[in-house]
C-alpha cells in the first residue's frame, strides 16, 4: 500500500524506505523514510483525479497559492525568475552608459559605440540582460533592470533598499537618518576602479558607514578610535541580501536597519532549499537563487570566494574586530544577518 501510494499518488513519485519493529507480541510499528530532493519539488498529490500542491503552515498543511507554487518551482531551479521579461521595459530602460563601463573597464573587452543600438541589442541579448518574447518584441530580463537599469522600480517595486538609522534599540517614529535607495545594483566606475557614480549596493554600504558611529577606548594615555562595524562585514552582509533574495516576492524592498546595539539586515524570502545557518557558517553554500546576478557581482568582485563569504568576511571579521558572534535568521518570509555593536 505505501509502495502503491508513493508511485501513484505523489508525482513526481517518490521511492519510501519502509520498515518495521515489532515492539511486542501484538504490535509493531512501521516506518517510512522518504529522502530529501530538493530538485523535485514541489510534489504533488492526487486530488479528485487533480494534482495539487501543498504548503506547510505550521502544524498543518494547505493547498499552495499561485505565488507560492511559483516560488517552490524557482527554489527547485526549475524557473529561473531573474530571466523573466519585465513587460513594457526595453532596451532604453537601461543604463547603456553603465553596461559600456562593465564591459570596458569590468570584462575588458570591446563594445560598440552609444549609437549603434541594434548591435547592443544583440550583445544584450546574448548576455541574458535582454530576453526575447515574441517576434521583434524585446524585454528586458529581470536581471537585468536590476543590475542595469535607470529606474527598476517602475515595473519591480521590490527592486531596491530601504536604509534607516534608529537612536534606540527597537523601531520608532523617531529616526536620525532614512534613505530609500533605488536605481541599478552597480556602481559606475573609472578605469582604476574608483567608484564615479554609485549603485544600490555601494550606497547601501555609504549609508552604513556614515550613521553606524564609532568605539573609543584608552591604552595607557592613547585613545583609539575604530568604527563600530568591520566595512567588509557590512559589505558582504549587504552585497549576500542583494544577491540571494527572493525577488518573486513583489512590494518589499531589502531592509538595512541600524539600531543603537546593532546592524539588521534583512532579506525578503527565507534560504534556498537545501541551504542551512550551518551550511553558511561552514562555508560549503554554492546554492544561489539569481545566476545572473550573482556571476555579474562576481566579475566587479563584490563577490570574490563563492560560499566563503559568510565564514571569512562576516564571521570571523566580528570576532576579530568586537569579539562578538553574527547572528543568522532564517523564517519561511525572511532572512536576517544581525551584527552586534559590542559584547553583551
Amino acid at each position: 500500500w505505501v509502495m502503491n501510494v508513493s508511485r501513484n499518488n505523489i508525482n513526481p513519485s517518490v521511492v519510501p524506505i519502509f520498515s518495521s519493529t515489532r515492539i511486542d507480541r501484538n504490535l509493531s510499528v512501521g516506518t517510512i523514510r522518504i529522502r530529501a530532493n530538493f530538485q523535485s519539488k514541489p510534489y504533488k498529490a492526487l486530488k479528485n483525479n487533480a494534482w495539487i500542491t501543498h504548503v506547510r503552515v505550521g502544524s498543518t498543511s494547505r493547498e499552495a497559492t499561485r505565488d507560492e507554487e511559483a516560488r517552490l518551482y524557482q527554489s527547485a531551479g526549475l524557473v529561473k525568475y531573474g530571466s523573466r521579461p519585465v513587460p513594457n521595459m526595453k532596451l532604453e530602460d537601461l543604463d547603456l552608459v553603465r553596461i559600456e563601463n562593465y564591459f570596458k573597464y569590468i570584462l575588458k573587452i570591446s563594445a560598440p559605440s552609444l549609437e549603434e543600438t541594434h548591435e547592443w541589442q544583440q550583445i544584450l541579448l546574448n548576455s541574458d540582460l535582454l530576453v526575447e518574447i515574441e517576434d521583434d518584441v524585446v524585454c528586458t530580463s529581470v536581471s537585468g533592470l536590476l543590475l542595469f537599469g535607470k529606474n527598476p522600480n517602475r515595473q519591480l517595486m521590490q527592486a531596491g533598499v530601504t536604509a534607516v538609522a534608529f537612536p534606540g534599540i527597537e523601531k520608532d517614529y523617531n529616526i536620525t537618518d532614512e534613505e530609500r535607495i533605488r536605481g541599478p545594483l552597480v556602481s559606475l566606475l573609472s578605469e582604476d576602479r574608483s567608484i564615479v557614480e554609485s549603485g544600490v549596493i555601494d550606497r547601501s554600504i555609504e549609508f552604513v558607514n556614515r550613521n553606524m558611529g564609532s568605539i573609543a577606548w584608552l591604552e595607557g594615555g592613547l585613545r583609539h578610535v575604530k568604527k563600530t562595524y568591520p566595512l567588509n562585514a557590512v559589505r558582504e552582509a549587504i552585497v549576500n541580501a542583494v544577491t540571494h533574495r527572493d525577488y518573486a516576492r513583489g512590494g518589499t524592498d531589502i531592509e538595512v536597519s541600524l539600531y543603537k546595539d546593532r546592524l539588521e539586515i534583512v532579506s525578503p524570502g527565507g534560504l534556498p532549499n537545501g541551504v542551512t545557518v550551518e551550511k553558511m557558517k561552514q562555508g560549503i553554500v554554492r546554492v544561489t537563487r539569481n545566476i545572473l546576478i550573482k556571476d555579474t557581482l562576481q566579475n566587479y568582485r563584490y563577490i570574490e570566494h563563492l560560499g566563503m563569504g559568510v565564514r571569512n568576511r562576516i564571521i570571523k571579521s566580528m570576532w576579530e574586530h568586537n569579539g562578538t558572534e553574527p547572528e543568522f535568521i532564517d523564517a519561511d518570509d525572511r532572512f536576517v544577518v544581525c551584527l552586534w555593536g559590542s559584547p553583551p
